[in-house]
């Protein structure tokens, strides 16, 4: 497991470090073998006071504030419209001084059979190694096609 804290020194050592990071928490996460999915290091990265922006002008289009709200709101609600655990294959990592680009692609079905393969674009805010801000980008039709509408109150997955 990678340290929390980048390294001391100039911005390119910051950005290789963030870079890093995200690369270990999308390896981790990207195992085809639904029980062999880590996300430790991802909630072990997220500050408490992260925000998660859903981009666009859909029902999904809302800032997560928070921690909880990120884990228990957002994904606790994708996990309940996923037959297996969430993945998402990361294939291009950019990064600059505190900010790291994701490209990548979804490799979900619903319970309904429904396949789920989004294409996001992921901009992460890192401060002294922790998350602070996702905006996420991707296909907002095919996010309500295959999931439907975000519920006015999510209803939340047992952990």
């Amino acid at each position: 497991m990678i340290s929390p804290t980048p390294p001391h020194g100039d911005a390119a050592m910051s950005a290789a470090a963030n870079k890093k990071l995200m690369q270990d928490i999308f390896a981790a996460a990207a195992n085809p073998d639904p029980g062999a999915r880590d996300r430790a290091l991802f909630t072990a990265s997220l500050a408490d006071d992260a925000r998660w922006v859903v981009t666009g002008q859909y029902s999904w289009s809302r800032t997560f504030t928070g921690k909880e709200a990120i884990l228990n709101d957002l994904h606790g609600y994708v996990r309940t419209r996923l037959r297996d655990r969430t993945r998402t294959v990361a294939h291009r990592f950019i990064a600059d001084s505190d900010i790291v680009v994701v490209e990548a692609k979804g490799d979900n079905v619903t319970p309904e059979g429904v396949r789920y393969d989004n294409d996001y674009c992921l901009v992460f805010r890192l401060e002294g190694g922790r998350i602070k801000e996702i905006r996420e980008y991707c296909d907002s039709v095919l996010t309500e096609k295959a999931l439907g509408p975000f519920p006015q109150t999510p209803a939340r997955a047992a952990s």
